[in-house]
């Protein structure tokens, strides 16, 4: 599991699309901090697909930086 409180600007040679997969998400609050974890299923077909593929932590901080990022990509107000 990663907790993320910052982005920095990443660059790639090579742009696929992914393959589209199940997400969840979960909002708790663990010693007064608001948290929101989202876990990532991968591919159905492999060996144990009701085990999360990856797992992130969002805190305040690293959600006021990805609502950042997506306002600005994607034109959100």
């Amino acid at each position: 599991m990663a907790l993320i409180r910052r982005f920095e600007l990443g660059s790639s040679e090579r742009i696929s699309l992914h393959n589209e997969v199940k997400a969840t998400y979960e909002c708790s609050t663990l010693h007064g901090q608001r948290l929101v974890t989202i876990k990532t299923f991968g591919n159905p077909d492999r060996q144990m697909p009701t085990i999360p593929s990856q797992t992130i932590q969002l805190d305040h901080q690293g959600a006021e930086a990805l609502v950042h990022i997506l306002r600005k990509t994607f034109a959100l107000s």
